[in-house]
């Protein structure tokens, strides 16, 4: 695979550009290319077997699209996906936890929030992460959030929908005597600012989405995989639906955004189908 192909994000919705824009910043000599599966977002209440057969149907989609390497930027994607991915070893893949570890170093309290999926929460991956930090001392409060993934999908990150949702799921953590907060999705970090001043600075939040970037730059440098610093990286941007609400959201944190492009990513990945807008969509540099 050669060194200037691009690497593959992907995600349920929209939740994964926050990492993506983590990587951009790290790694600006590499190309993009993201994958919103919006068809059947939100990940968090969908069942187990489904996240994994879905997780390696976008996986081969994005190998047939020549990536070098797969970043799973979404917590429950993750959770039920990556060790399948990860299975025949032949390219980096790169996988998101609830930054458990470092908020366990963070917390003088010991007492750690953990906003997750339902999905995210229930799977062996997340309690053998929890069970090596529990040992330590610490205890976390572990609670789902729901609705806040189709709240983002929607474009609200602020209503006072959001902020009830917040304060419900939030306040009593900090009520246990809760210091720290770990945001386990990829969506949450979109939240940031409203939790801010719901909560003031009676959390540390933690967000992992510079220290994934950093593990994708170790992952490529290991396997002789990084574009040559003289590359600009480009950008694609394509999703399974609602083209608008991606658009939406890359233009407000991501720059030199180019239109996002409708795929179809069929279950079995047997039939490949990318159908990209006549103009205006920029490939990969």
């Amino acid at each position: 695979m050669p060194s200037n192909a691009p690497i593959g994000v992907f995600d349920s919705g929209l939740g994964g550009l926050s990492v993506l824009q983590a990587v951009r910043a790290l790694l600006p000599h590499e190309s993009l290319l993201y994958v919103a599966d919006a068809r059947y977002a939100p990940y968090g209440e969908r069942p187990d077997a489904f996240l994994e057969q879905r997780s390696l149907a976008i996986g081969r989609w994005v190998r047939e699209h020549g990536a070098k390497a797969f970043v799973v930027a979404c917590n429950t994607a993750t959770a039920h996906g990556v060790a399948a991915l990860r299975a025949d070893g032949s390219w980096p893949v790169v996988g998101v936890e609830p930054g458990i570890k470092p908020a366990a170093a963070a917390s003088r309290s010991g007492v750690i929030g953990v906003l997750a999926t339902a999905a995210t929460l229930r799977s062996a991956r997340f309690a053998d992460l929890l069970a090596r930090h529990t040992a330590q001392g610490q205890r976390f409060l572990c609670q789902p959030g729901h609705g806040l993934v189709e709240c983002i999908e929607a474009g609200d990150v602020d209503s006072s929908n959001v902020v009830a949702l917040l304060d419900k799921y939030i306040a009593p953590m900090v009520a246990q005597g809760a210091d720290t907060l770990v945001l386990g999705c990829t969506h949450y970090p979109f939240l940031i600012p409203a939790i801010e001043r719901q909560f003031g600075t009676a959390l540390t939040l933690v967000d992992t989405g510079a220290a994934i970037a950093r593990q994708l730059q170790r992952r490529l440098e290991a396997d002789d995989l990084l574009a040559p610093d003289g590359l600009t990286g480009g950008l694609q941007l394509v999703t399974t639906a609602n083209a608008n609400a991606l658009q939406t959201m890359a233009d407000r944190l991501l720059t030199n955004v180019p239109r996002v492009a409708t795929v179809e990513i069929p279950e079995a990945a047997a039939s490949i189908d990318l159908q990209m807008p006549a103009k205006g969509a920029a490939g990969l540099a």
